[in-house]
């Protein structure tokens, strides 16, 4: 791989940016200076530093966000801030993209990166990572409702019908539940309770697969996670282990239903 395209896929930096770094002096490779931009070089084995500091070499990048309400899950707009816009300057890198997405009125976790492998498996209805919300409702979570989710609810909006898959759910206080969803239709969650009679009053994503949003991570800031991280979001959990993360991990607005 030329030295200026490693900068380009590594960086923030384009590859121009990189070819002039290179130039003046500012990158050394296993310990030479290093001043012509199309130098080859191997990322898995050769040191390659940056005045001083060492470029890692990672095939992909996976960030794990908390997305806020009011950020749309996109990579532009002209008008409304997207997820990409939280991110720092020098984590804005080539292919980052948001893998699926996450409703405007909904927070929680929402995974970032340039693995379009790992994205289409996520996405595809034969491998569909399994995501688990956090729902605050205006009225008690019964088992009539339980049972009508796991039946596959039918939702209907003007003449259109959709009938959603078996979807798991169960409660952790009388009007906070946690729903296990297999597809990513349209505001799902709020339209398949309102289709059960209740209101969804605030909607948290809390795990994708076995990949969970750290409870310490405030809404709008996210981490850098590791491949084998990244690829437990394909995993099942059972959903009375996602109910006892969220008793354990989440506020007592959230187990108290808001009040």
């Amino acid at each position: 791989m030329r030295l200026d395209r490693f900068f380009s896929e590594q960086t923030a930096y384009s590859r121009k940016e990189a070819a002039e770094l290179i130039r003046g002096g500012a990158v050394s490779v296993n310990g030479a200076a290093v001043r012509k931009p199309d130098t080859a070089v191997n990322p898995e084995a050769d040191e390659i530093l940056l005045r001083g500091k060492p470029v890692l070499y990672r095939k992909n990048r996976y960030i794990l966000l908390h997305k806020p309400e009011g950020v749309i899950t996109a990579s532009r707009d002209r008008t409304q801030k997207t997820v990409l816009d939280l991110l720092r300057p020098e984590d804005r890198l080539p292919g980052m993209v948001p893998a699926g997405r996450l409703d405007k009125d909904t927070a929680g976790l929402l995974l970032i990166t340039d693995d379009g492998q790992l994205t289409h498996k996520m996405l595809s209805p034969k491998s569909h990572a399994p995501k688990y919300y956090l729902a605050a409702l205006r009225d008690p979570f019964t088992e009539e409702t339980a049972g009508m989710f796991r039946a596959g609810i039918l939702l209907r909006e003007g003449a259109s019908e959709e009938l959603c898959l078996p979807a798991e759910s169960a409660a952790v206080a009388p009007k906070l539940a946690v729903i296990e969803l297999h597809e990513g239709k349209y505001h799902q969650v709020r339209r398949m309770f309102a289709a059960a009679g209740n209101h969804v009053e605030k909607l948290l994503r809390v795990q994708i697969g076995a990949v969970r949003l750290p409870p310490d991570l405030p809404a709008g800031s996210y981490v850098n996670i590791f491949n084998k991280d990244a690829e437990s979001v394909l995993k099942k959990s059972h959903i009375s282990d996602v109910c006892a993360f969220v008793m354990q991990n989440y506020s007592s607005y959230w187990i108290n239903g808001g009040k």
